[in-house]
């Protein structure tokens, strides 16, 4: 069985502290590895050789460090068939869907590549009489990633790639059950001239994530994964005098008007709810039909279209619509949540519960399931189910839909399907929800904007990659300065305001 590692000062190195957790196959049920938990002084002593190389790192200037970047984004698309069998083989993505997490992961590293024009400050000559005043950004020094198991690629390279533009250090800590992605990308940047210890991936638990919070030298932290988690390392972070910007859970809603196009809904939909076995932060997972007869068509839609699709190993084919949940924990909570739904009195249109695949019997493999007459009040609504089930949740006007939305505690991303542009608009203006779509049904901006969600989705107040990620790994400096030439005015005792 493969024991994997850290990444320590450019070299993979084995863990000693005796303690690991199990890497599974999703497909199989099988263990395929075991990855090492970090002790709290292989963590201290990582971050301390990340101080000591950040300094030159610091002073390299950002066209030399955004040379890294061109070369790094490279070598991604150059071993991109590499690093898309590492996610489908420990997340358990079709290899397509593993090439697009990779692919949305490279295009921050894309924008990274400008870093120079993205750090240039601000300069305004005879702010008063001789004197000048100029802001710069400066890297904060050694920052932080803790990262999720449901993009094992991208969400590390939305991370490590501004951060360390900026000229900082970062310790990257993935997730546990996925750390292949995140080594070899490691390894890659190396190779393509990051110096030795500036990027360190430690692999770790509950202990870890408290040593980095509690760590002096860590002067940000970037998290992705539950509102819950997300919320307790916001509020660690903050009282140990952190920046933190921490993105948790979702329930995304998408709006379906009378006059969608209900082909292209439908569709949209399937990919929405179904991609990735339901495993993203940005899936619909309630769909809000307006009117009953819009709801009956879509449902009409919807039926064939999910009993269509093929679930299996990535290793299956290309036609292979989604495969396995993460592990066989995840799964059973997706099946006991379906149950609370049928319990609670919401109409099980299709029942994946009883999926099994020949070959694959214990496999972590969940059918789609489709839910209709949802209500606000079931469990299966409420929380977030991070697996293949739609719920359906038949509402009678706009307003009552827009509202559903609304009142939600979350706020990570939604949608409408119409062909009225007034409506599109009022709903892209007034819904309080941090990334929208417009007959689009998965908003997540391109990677020169940013990405993040409001109310209970995100805690913090920059966005993740984009401009703001430049904002959150700098901080800015401001220079007032004057050369004397001549001017003979004596000492001032009071606190002199510019003339």
């Amino acid at each position: 069985m493969q024991e994997l590692t850290h990444y320590i000062n450019g070299e993979m190195v084995k863990g000693t502290s005796g303690r690991f957790t199990d890497v599974y196959n999703p497909a199989t049920g099988e263990v395929q590895a075991k990855v090492p938990l970090a002790t709290i002084e292989e963590l201290t002593k990582a971050i301390d050789d990340a101080a000591e190389a950040q300094v030159a790192w610091a002073n390299t200037n950002p066209q030399r460090r955004a040379r890294v970047m061109m070369k790094f984004g490279a070598l991604i698309n150059e071993h991109m068939e590499e690093l898309a069998e590492l996610v489908s083989k420990e997340h358990g993505k079709t290899i397509p869907d593993a090439k697009g997490d990779v692919q949305r992961g490279l295009e921050v590293v894309e924008v990274c590549m400008g870093a120079p024009s993205m750090l240039k400050g601000e300069y305004m000559d005879n702010g008063g009489p001789g004197i000048d005043l100029y802001a710069m950004r400066q890297a904060l020094g050694v920052v932080a990633g803790i990262t999720p198991f449901n993009f094992p690629a991208m969400i590390p390279l939305w991370k490590m790639a501004p951060a360390i533009a900026c000229g900082n250090a970062m310790i990257l800590k993935p997730s546990e059950r996925c750390p292949s992605t995140s080594l070899r990308l490691a390894e890659l940047l190396t190779e393509a001239g990051l110096p030795k210890g500036v990027l360190q991936v430690i692999n770790g638990d509950k202990e870890v994530v408290d040593g980095i919070l509690d760590n002096e030298t860590i002067q940000a932290v970037g998290f992705v994964g539950s509102t819950p988690i997300a919320q307790y390392i916001y509020g660690r972070a903050a009282t140990n005098g952190k920046r933190a910007q921490c993105f948790g859970g979702a329930k995304n809603h998408m709006i379906i008007m009378p006059d969608a196009d209900m082909d292209k809904a439908a569709d949209a939909l399937i990919g929405a709810g179904y991609g990735a076995a339901g495993e993203r932060c940005m899936a619909i997972s309630v769909a809000v039909p307006v009117g009953q007869e819009t709801a009956d068509k879509l449902i009409e839609k919807l039926v064939p279209r999910i009993e269509k699709l093929k679930v299996g190993p990535y290793t299956a084919g290309d036609d292979v619509d989604y495969g396995p949940v993460i592990t066989a924990a995840s799964k059973e909570r997706i099946n006991k949540l379906i149950t609370s739904g049928v319990e609670q009195g919401a109409d099980l249109v299709i029942d994946g519960r009883d999926f099994s695949l020949q070959g694959y019997e214990n496999g972590f493999f969940c059918g789609p399931s489709l839910f209709d007459n949802v209500t606000p009040d079931m469990e299966i609504y409420k929380e977030e189910i991070f697996g293949p089930v739609l719920s359906t949740v038949r509402t009678e006007n706009y307003e009552e839909a827009l509202d559903l939305i609304m009142t939600n505690n979350y706020g990570n991303g939604t949608a409408i399907y119409t062909a009225d542009g007034d409506t599109a608009r009022d709903f892209a203006h007034r819904v309080n929800v941090g990334m929208v779509g417009i007959n689009f049904p998965i908003p997540v901006p391109l990677s020169y904007f940013s990405f993040g969600g409001w109310k209970k989705s995100a805690f913090g107040d920059l966005n993740q990659y984009g401009p703001d990620a430049f904002k959150f790994y700098t901080k800015t400096k401001t220079v007032t300065a004057r050369w004397f030439s001549g001017i003979k005015d004596g000492a001032a005792l009071n606190f002199k305001a510019m003339d």
